[in-house]
């Protein structure tokens, strides 16, 4: 990482024209623009990728000494910065200063967005999703805390995600002049929402203050709207110390209460009563995703359970026999023209169609079919005996697929209700198939 720096030259604020070079880089374009400065895309060629290129915005009206600790404070962090490698915090390859402006050099992520998109009440992510992310940004900031990095301005539009949905902090490059003189008296203002009581206070800080900026994120996320409000930044700023944010209950009523409870703990005023740590952050994130899951499981057999009663197979059974098929199968769905079981092979299976149609082909030749409600798997009841046929789905289906170990498991009057409707189906499509074969000549 680049560290040379001329010592005469006041830092200035971006020149509104876009440089044709900065250090050794081309610029291609800018790709955006904010209260902190400018980025420009670039390409380096010696390792063969695009980069970012930040050039901040560090106006210290003409005063050299302001800009000569501005300056080696930026460096001096930039590198520190530069130094965290982590899948979660998009890295910086470079830092430097150039007339006046600094710089640094980070990963270029194509056709990423911010959380700042989500933010709105009528695009807002799905809960889980909303979990997940904020756990993985507790990791990474956990992983730059234990390394002496504290962020300082974690908010929406510093979190990237992904073309693939994963997660980048992004900006830690504010945290490289935020605690000097010079940021704390120019810089409140750029996003106080998100700061801790400590942080709009001009207090010591410390990790914990970006597990408050992250919890009044994830608020907003779940939300719409920013834990603290006001008309003007002198009472948002005596909220941020002295209030008490609404409950996110009132204002999105599916949140879960142990959820809600972890945000409110990331808002508290006192630093010694937030999560002590990242870590921590994640794992209460983890045991709330854990029950949410739990919760979705829970709905999605309690709909299966519902299709299954209105199937022919399920008629002669009784709700708790239900129960006991279902949690020794797996649900699974098959796309048009995908084989389900396959003339020749071994399975130890029994098949109950849900929803959709099948055909029956022997020697790659269809000789049957097979509708909702229809069960097949006979070959099941011999150990080791294999497929007669193939089993392919003619449209997208849905099958319920029943272990035979698992239903050794049951209860008698489960095994004997399942083995005499099956046979009973069973023996119902041979005779079926035995009146539509054509009579002997």
């Amino acid at each position: 990482m680049s560290t040379s720096v001329p010592k005469s030259v006041p830092l200035a604020r971006p020149d509104t024209r876009m440089p044709d070079k900065i250090g050794k880089y081309v610029v291609v374009r800018e790709v955006g623009r904010g209260s902190t400065g400018i980025v420009y895309l670039s390409h380096d060629a010696y390792y063969g990728r695009d980069v970012a290129i930040k050039v901040y915005n560090m106006d210290t009206g003409g005063d050299e000494e302001r800009a000569r600790i501005a300056r080696k404070m930026f460096l001096s962090e930039a590198h520190l910065v530069g130094m965290l490698q982590h899948p979660h915090i998009l890295p910086i390859y470079d830092a430097g200063e150039e007339n006046g402006h600094c710089y640094i050099v980070t990963e270029h992520v194509h056709g990423a967005r911010t959380l700042a998109a989500y933010c709105r009440p009528d695009n807002l992510l799905r809960i889980d999703d909303t979990v997940e992310i904020m756990f993985k940004c507790a990791k990474a900031l956990h992983y730059a805390h234990s390394r002496g990095v504290i962020h300082r301005d974690v908010k929406p539009s510093n979190i990237m995600l992904t073309q693939d949905s994963d997660v980048r902090i992004i900006d830690f490059g504010i945290a490289l002049v935020s605690d000097s003189d010079i940021s704390r008296i120019e810089g409140i203002a750029g996003s106080p929402s998100y700061m801790s009581p400590e942080q709009v206070q001009s207090l010591e800080l410390t990790n914990r203050s970006d597990l408050y900026s992250l919890g009044a994120v994830m608020y907003e996320l779940l939300t719409g709207a920013r834990p603290f409000r006001a008309g003007n930044l002198h009472k948002l700023l005596h909220q941020i110390v002295y209030a008490t944010a609404p409950p996110i209950h009132t204002m999105r009523k599916d949140v879960p209460e142990e959820l809600e409870t972890v945000v409110a703990l990331a808002l508290q005023k006192d630093p010694a009563k937030r999560c002590k740590s990242g870590l921590d952050f994640a794992a209460d994130l983890t045991r709330v995703h854990q029950r949410l899951r739990e919760a979705n499981a829970r709905i999605d057999r309690q709909e299966q359970f519902g299709v299954l009663r209105r199937l022919k197979f399920f008629h002669e059974f009784s709700h708790a026999e239900i129960w006991e098929v279902l949690r020794a199968s797996s649900w699974q769905d098959y796309a048009a023209g995908e084989e389900i079981v396959k003339e020749g092979e071994m399975d130890d299976r029994f098949y109950i169609l849900v929803t959709g149609n099948c055909v029956v082909e022997r020697h790659s030749q269809r000789v049957g079919g097979l509708d909702t409600g229809d069960c097949f798997g006979e070959a099941s009841y011999v150990p080791g005996a294999k497929r007669t046929a193939t089993i392919r789905a003619a449209a997208a289906v849905t099958v319920l697929k029943v272990s035979s170990t698992l239903l050794e498991q049951v209860s008698a009057s489960c095994q004997l209700r399942f083995n005499r409707v099956f046979l009973s189906a069973l023996i119902g499509r041979l005779q079926s198939a035995e009146r539509a074969r054509p009579p002997a000549s």
